[in-house]
């Protein structure tokens, strides 16, 4: 094969690795999770693991990791089954119909500690890819934090509850600081 030819494919199979990683490649650690599941994330993000359900993924700046719901904690969070049978208020099982809530009552607020989370309205709803030959229930909600004073309230943030749900798998990953990446890492993911 001629040096020529030897280049055209080269370009040709660089153009087709290019094309199929996100425009935000970098140098990934792999995070492997329950039922073959593996994300590939950048390497500064830190993995914490809380038991056998609960992965929580650092991605900025964090005091302390503590698992599911660490207000001030830039992450995201990978939630097994024990998770999902009480993600409705704490007395019943994630859906989707609803926002992940696993208490009734009031949360703290992701962004500040000392302000409450108020989660929903649903602004979008559909599939998403996981991988090949994986897609997920996602749902995404408009929620705030508050402060209360008396009988009132205030808006003191907004944020988007994002939830991409696997039931067969028994996963699912919720995202309150819409964390860049975060959807490439599920949508290339692998199944082994």
């Amino acid at each position: 094969m001629s040096k020529r030819c030897l280049a055209v494919a080269f370009v040709a199979a660089a153009t087709v690795l290019t094309a199929a990683l996100p425009a935000n490649a970098a140098p990934a650690q792999p995070l492997k999770l329950r039922n073959g599941l593996t994300l590939y994330i950048p390497i500064q993000w830190e993995v914490h693991r809380f038991g056998a359900d609960v992965v929580q993924v650092v991605t900025g700046k964090c005091g302390k990791p503590k698992g599911w719901g660490t207000p001030e904690c830039d992450a995201f969070y990978v939630l097994g089954p024990s998770y999902i049978r009480r993600g409705a208020e704490g007395f019943g099982p994630y859906t989707g119909k609803r926002p992940y809530y696993p208490a009734s009552d009031v949360q703290p607020c992701p962004v500040n500690k000392k302000w409450g989370e108020i989660i929903g309205p649903k602004v979008t709803r559909g599939l998403r890819q996981v991988g090949a030959g994986h897609k997920a229930a996602y749902n995404a909600w408009k929620s705030e934090c508050v402060s209360f004073s008396g009988s009132t309230t205030k808006v003191r943030a907004r944020f988007t509850q994002r939830e991409w749900h696997l039931p067969q798998s028994k996963i699912l990953v919720v995202d309150q600081w819409n964390t860049p990446g975060l959807s490439d890492a599920l949508k290339y993911a692998d199944w082994k």
